[in-house]
């Protein structure tokens, strides 16, 4: 059995449903396909959100906007009455009056159960496109079966009754292909959560661990992983294979070709990841397996943008080490802000974070009772593996150093954002 995920980019438009049900015709095996929301639907449904949290109900053009663009994309696929259209309608029914009639709540918790209708959407269609192409595709809302606590978000899934759900959903004596969400869960009590920002992947690698799978295949618009993004440095050169470790350590720094939490479920099992493109499902890609090594040692340039880089300092300037390193990350916790960088003095603290400006705002509040806290904002995190001074050079030329960290392998730098100074190849 192996694990597909397609991503947005694969599945905006009806030629890419297509094609993904080209490539997904052609194996053999016994399927599980993971699909995200289509195209710029989350950024949309995130719209939806900030429009209705705000009274302004032109919130309600915005959706509309949004089904007009499922409903061409189905007529596209379909001829008339076909059930997954059915589906999409009744569904969009549902988010309107949900919309019209909830109570505003804590901005997480609305933000799950609005923005995981994307994914729902192109999951309808994509496994009423597979059926009418005549694969037997069954259709599971995953919601039911991948069961989390109620961190909206960023949801921790409950590993063993997911377990035993997904075991007894994902039945292949009933059903050779299934057809499924990434990006979302539940919650025991039935509400719809996420697993954190472009989750689908994360999504694939839980059910390849739960199910055995084989393989887990991710499916982009990049000829594999890439040494760099291509739209920041266009020399981007594509790595043949990687270790589970060198995944970590590039995800974990900002590369956002794979979801963090993607490879741990994977590396529990074995389960070697292909990263492909779905525009030429032919070419090799890049293989993340447990014994890869880098086949070419060259530079991994990492950017991470819309930082905030704040410095924490005791007012009575005691130690940083201690009680008070355990009290600051504790406050870092309780608002729910995840750490990229820390740099400890004896007095001070330097924490790198996404610029979650709601959150930061409550968590330098908690922090003013006791210490004082500077920030710099427009910031981003620039991280170099294996690096070398050619490379160090290349994305720090004309860049204001606020911070440099760095070990035998790794380099990482926060610098000013803006204004950014335009790279070249070298």
């Amino acid at each position: 059995m192996k694990v597909y995920k397609f991503g947005g980019a694969s599945v905006k438009d009806a030629g890419g449903i297509r094609n993904l049900a080209k490539i997904v015709s052609e194996e053999k095996d016994d399927m599980v396909v993971v699909v995200s929301a289509f195209g710029k639907t989350t950024n949309a449904l995130e719209q939806v959100l900030k429009k209705w949290l705000e009274g302004d109900r032109c919130y309600r053009d915005y959706l509309d906007n949004i089904y007009s663009y499922h409903a061409s994309v189905a007529d596209d696929l379909f001829s008339s009455g076909n059930s997954a259209r059915e589906k999409i309608d009744i569904s969009f029914a549902e988010l309107r009056e949900y919309l019209l009639s909830a109570k505003k709540s804590h901005y997480d918790y609305d933000y799950d159960q609005v923005v995981s209708f994307g994914e729902l959407w192109s999951t309808a269609i994509v496994a009423g496109y597979l059926r009418e192409s005549g694969l037997s595709a069954e259709w599971i809302d995953i919601r039911k079966s991948l069961i989390t606590d109620d961190s909206y978000r960023d949801a921790n899934v409950l590993w063993n009754e997911s377990q035993s759900r997904i075991k007894t959903v994902f039945d292949f004596s009933r059903s050779p292909l299934f057809v499924t969400q990434g990006f979302i869960g539940g919650t025991v009590a039935g509400k719809a959560t996420t697993l954190g920002r472009e989750g689908s992947d994360y999504t694939a690698a839980l059910l390849a661990s739960m199910l055995e799978a084989r393989s887990v295949t991710v499916w982009k618009d990049v000829p594999g992983l890439l040494n760099a993004d291509p739209k920041w440095l266009p020399d981007a050169c594509r790595l043949e294979e990687i270790s589970y470790k060198e995944a970590v350590e590039m995800t974990f720094s900002g590369a956002k070709v794979i979801h963090p939490k993607t490879i741990k479920p994977l590396h529990n099992k074995n389960i070697p990841l292909y990263v492909k493109c779905f525009i030429d499902p032919s070419a090799e890609g890049t293989i993340v397996r447990s014994d890869a090594t880098l086949k070419k040692v060259m530079p991994v340039f990492v950017r991470k943008e819309n930082q905030i880089l704040i410095s924490i300092l005791p007012r009575d300037f005691s130690f940083v080490m201690g009680d008070n390193l355990s009290m600051i990350f504790q406050l870092f916790l309780n608002n729910g802000i995840k750490v990229n960088l820390v740099e400890a003095s004896a007095i001070s603290l330097d924490v790198c974070v996404d610029d979650e400006r709601s959150r930061v705002e409550v968590l330098l509040e908690d922090l003013d009772s006791e210490y004082t806290a500077l920030y710099n904002e427009n910031v981003e995190l620039l991280t170099v593996r294996h690096y070398t001074p050619e490379a160090i050079t290349r994305i720090t030329s004309g860049r204001e150093v606020l911070l440099e960290q760095r070990t035998r392998s790794t380099v990482r730098f926060v610098v000013r954002q803006d204004p950014p100074t335009p790279l070249k190849g070298g």
